[in-house]
């Protein structure tokens, strides 16, 4: 019984507080050339760890958190905690094992290498 009591006290002290996030759409620039696919992501605010990339079955998705604390005093707020998600096909031919990504004062550069197979070649022609 003491137990319980203890529980219904916490919850009354200190409930939990599950805050919805805004979802945005962060810009995005993408390249090609021979080689790969080049993402470019603006995603201000958003550490590492807070940011997913999943390439599955032809579709890439990326997610990221960002978490601010309020501060006291505040007048305004136009820039708060947001989840960013965008989500694109990509082309068939990408090779899994080299894609690479790095973050950079809140710009994702996500690199897409094309495979061997969908590569561009020039043919050269043998003497007969």
């Amino acid at each position: 019984m003491s137990q319980e009591k203890q529980v219904i006290q916490k919850e009354q002290t200190a409930p939990e507080k599950i805050a919805k996030l805004n979802v945005l759409i962060p810009s995005v620039d993408i390249y090609e050339n021979t080689e790969e696919y080049l993402l470019y992501v603006d995603i201000p605010g958003v550490n590492r760890e807070d940011i997913s990339i999943d390439l599955d079955n032809g579709q890439l998705t990326l997610t990221g958190n960002r978490y601010l604390e309020q501060s006291k005093g505040q007048l305004m707020e136009e820039f708060s905690s947001a989840q960013f998600r965008r989500v694109f096909s990509v082309p068939q031919g990408i090779d899994l094992a080299k894609v690479d990504a790095e973050l950079t004062d809140g710009v994702l550069r996500l690199h897409l290498p094309k495979s061997e197979a969908v590569k561009p070649r020039k043919i050269e022609i043998r003497e007969g």
